[in-house]
């Protein structure tokens, strides 16, 4: 069961800047100077850092959107909301208030882990105490974490690493990307020697040591792609040299990843893995790192909405509350391209060979019967028949046990660091610095473990190529090294589908837009076939450009050298006068 790390905190240490004095503190109010004073409390101060990212204006809701329009998922619904719709139909402006939610929470969670960082490392006897030393090294993990966030959202913005102490630097200039990433990384390499390893830690909701070198990981193959110059309006990434050295990085952490001896694949498989979140179930063979949840007995405050805006669509059950034995409801407002379900491979009798299909893959609703007052599932309502609905799976309430604190939110957990992508990151840093062999062997032992075809020469364009998957002009496999890139293109989709990596993958390798428009061109000549639940008079008027507009329109409506970054908020562009009035390229 969980053992949940962010639902102790029982008082908010307050070290910002306040608009007056006060003769008299309230009873909330902790000086920096005199809290720091024994390790509980310096513990504490990093569960303030994960109460920020844990909130519903950041991973518990607003980030959501962030990881789509990709190439597998969207928002349902194209029509402008100036939240969710926006932001994944790359329709958003500086205006939109979840993008303003996310800015606000990942600066609150930086400032709180500056002066953790800062409070603890000057507590009397922190060069000879270990638990100290821990308590550090879990506060720059986060705050590596979350100013990787800021980079890869926003590219070039304000950074520091000392905390806002007055309103003197509250108003701070961008600071170039690359510097933050010197920052990102000396704080991952403190974490990585002074987190406990994998096996030491209490939960997977603590971060370890594996989960360190596997952000490294990740910070690194990012840096070696392709961002948004904002000077230039053009996508560039680092010279050769440059490259091959941070794919050694990546190579260098994954080695040491392994010689740790404790994370691997689940042991239980990939369904259970992905039941475990909905189930409340922490276990860090796989998931490296969670970014917890909890309902709090209603509020808001650190719940989630995972497996509710991102699962299969649950009708209430009217007339009952959350003592009965009822699934709570699951708003759905995430929707899955429909022929992803024909891209996984499927045994003759059309049962899925590769498992993560029907787990990923989910083509049914839940709806609510009302006279036998029950809750059951739908192949043939009208958001499946007609509308085509099909939904992520990995979430879904239906794996959670039954009553609810409140309907909509839940405490399923997030996972954004798993060994599956350690494997695949590795395996591609192995391609590209020319040990192919090695890159292919990693990237099947994924595909095994999901019950698939090991992939090779001979049953490549079987596998990989049109009319099994639709063709990909744009990554040239003329040679194996283009061969591996192509099937890591297809592999990294079929693995970590609606986790948050796959939009800024296509980012870093310089074909989110090619992509977007190849999905684009995909879906607006796709016919359903025989195994789609839909009528035979629906298909035979399906037009799949209508459908296309009032579902998916990433495709038209992404602008290169603009929607590769987010706008800074309105209201930070007014008030920081060190950022000159400019925006983002598109968004001035």
């Amino acid at each position: 069961m969980k053992n949940k790390i962010i639902y102790a905190l029982g008082a908010i240490m307050l070290v910002g800047v306040t608009s007056c004095d006060l003769t008299e503190k309230p009873s909330s109010f902790y000086e920096k100077d005199t809290y720091f004073v024994t390790e509980g409390k310096a513990r504490m101060a990093v569960v303030g850092i994960n109460d920020c990212i844990g909130t519903m204006d950041y991973y518990g809701q607003n980030i959501m959107p962030f990881f789509g329009s990709d190439d597998m998922f969207m928002v349902r619904g194209t029509g402008s909301d100036g939240t969710r719709r926006d932001i994944s139909h790359y329709m958003y402006d500086a205006s939109n208030v979840w993008i303003a939610g996310v800015w606000k929470c990942a600066y609150q969670a930086i400032d709180r882990a500056n002066v953790a960082i800062a409070s603890t490392e000057g507590m009397p006897g922190f060069a000879e105490n270990t638990n100290l030393q821990e308590i550090v090294a879990q506060a720059r993990f986060l705050r590596a974490y979350v100013a990787f966030d800021l980079v890869k959202f926003f590219g070039d913005v304000p950074f520091s690493t000392d905390y806002t102490n007055g309103f003197g630097n509250t108003s701070k200039p961008r600071t170039d990307r690359e510097l933050i990433y010197d920052q990102i990384i000396e704080d991952l390499n403190y974490a990585k020697t002074h987190l406990k390893s994998g096996r030491e830690v209490v939960s997977s909701e603590t971060p370890c040591s594996g989960a360190a070198r596997a952000l490294l990981m990740r910070i690194y193959l990012q840096r070696a792609g392709y961002s948004l110059n904002r000077s230039s309006r053009q996508l560039t990434r680092p010279d050769d040299a440059t490259r091959k050295s941070y794919f050694e990085a990546v190579i260098k952490e994954w080695e040491a990843l392994k010689a740790e001896g404790y994370h691997n694949f689940y042991a239980s498989g990939y369904e259970q893995l992905f039941k475990n979140y909905s189930q409340l179930k922490l276990d860090n063979q796989e998931s490296l790192w969670e970014i917890a949840f909890e309902p709090n007995q209603g509020s808001k405050d650190n719940a989630g909405i995972w497996a509710t805006y991102n699962g299969p669509l649950v009708d209430a059950p009217v007339g009952y509350d959350g003592t009965s034995s009822y699934m709570g409801r699951a708003n759905a407002f995430f929707v899955v391209l429909p022929y992803w379900k024909t891209f996984y491979e499927s045994n003759a009798d059309g049962s899925a060979k590769d498992i993560r299909r029907d787990v990923n893959f989910v083509d049914y609703d839940i709806k609510w019967n009302k006279n036998k007052e029950i809750q059951e599932k739908s192949h043939t309502s009208k958001a499946i028949n007609e509308n085509l609905n099909r939904y992520p799976g990995k979430w879904r309430r239906e794996w959670m046990a039954p009553g609810w604190v409140d309907q909509n939110n839940t405490g399923v957990n997030y996972a954004p660091l798993r060994y599956a992508d350690a494997v695949l990151m590795a395996a591609e840093a192995y391609n590209e610095t020319g040990n192919t062999t090695e890159a292919w062997k990693l990237l099947n032992d994924v595909r095994v473990r999901a019950g698939a075809t090991p992939i090779n020469t001979a049953n490549y364009s079987s596998l990989l190529k049109s009319p099994k998957l639709y063709d990909l002009p744009f990554i040239p496999d003329g040679d194996d090294a283009g061969k591996f890139r192509t099937a890591l293109y297809w592999e990294r989709a079929f693995e970590l589908c609606y986790e948050g990596q796959r939009k800024y993958d296509l980012l870093r390798w310089g074909i989110l837009e090619a992509s977007l428009k190849a999905t684009q061109s995909y879906i607006e000549s796709w016919i359903p076939g025989p195994d789609e639940y839909i009528t035979d008079a629906k298909r035979e008027e399906w037009d799949p450009v209508k459908w296309a507009s009032s579902n998916y329109i990433a495709g038209r409506k992404f602008i290169t050298g603009k929607h590769e970054l987010y706008p800074i908020p309105l209201a930070e562009i007014q008030s920081n006068a060190a950022l000159n009035g400019e925006n983002n390229p598109g968004f001035e």
